[in-house]
């Protein structure tokens, strides 16, 4: 976490958290999410309209990748100063790339080292690493077929239902505060 945002906490400690705003793709990408995106559905799952606008500042985008982190319920956030922003997940908290070699990093551009591999019903390929759990990216596919070719992962099979109770992460903290 920045040392501004640290310092930002201890002054106001007491701000409420957001909800709803702030929203991570299947491909790694930002979604700022204003009223109407909000109105016009969820993010996961919804329409072209509820996922809002493409964040495409890249100091913004390095600034809420460093302070993203979850919570004790698996809550992900994004810690702006001295408020939480709660982060509407498509898929999992984080969004692997792979490289030729077979390295993976995040969406961040952090690398990470592989612990458990797990393929789903439809077809889609997660990552357990030692930063935490998230989707293959459809685009480096081919070379995620590639190590499990060769054996070098292995995938265990799983639903896609049970990943976020099993790797503890809560795809849309929203509503679970909004009732």
């Amino acid at each position: 976490m920045d040392d501004i945002v640290k310092q930002a906490l201890a002054k106001w400690p007491n701000v409420p958290a957001c909800y709803g705003w702030l929203g991570l793709d299947a491909r790694g990408n930002w979604f700022m999410r204003d009223d109407p995106a909000q109105a016009a559905g969820p993010f996961a799952g919804g329409s072209a309209h509820s996922k809002g606008s493409l964040l495409k500042h890249e100091k913004l985008i390095d600034f809420i990748q460093r302070n993203y982190e979850p919570d004790a319920q698996g809550q992900w956030f994004f810690q702006n100063g001295p408020q939480r922003v709660y982060v509407e997940l498509e898929s999992t908290p984080f969004v692997w790339r792979v490289g030729n070699d077979f390295s993976i990093h995040d969406h961040a551009g952090r690398p990470a080292k592989i612990e458990q591999c797990l393929l789903d019903e439809h077809g889609y390929l997660y990552l357990q690493t030692d930063l935490g759990f998230g989707l293959v990216h459809t685009q480096d596919m081919t070379h995620a077929a590639e190590a499990v070719e060769q054996g070098l992962w292995l995938p265990s099979d799983c639903h896609v239902a049970d990943l976020p109770g099993r790797f503890n992460f809560v795809k849309s903290p929203e509503s679970l505060y909004i009732k």
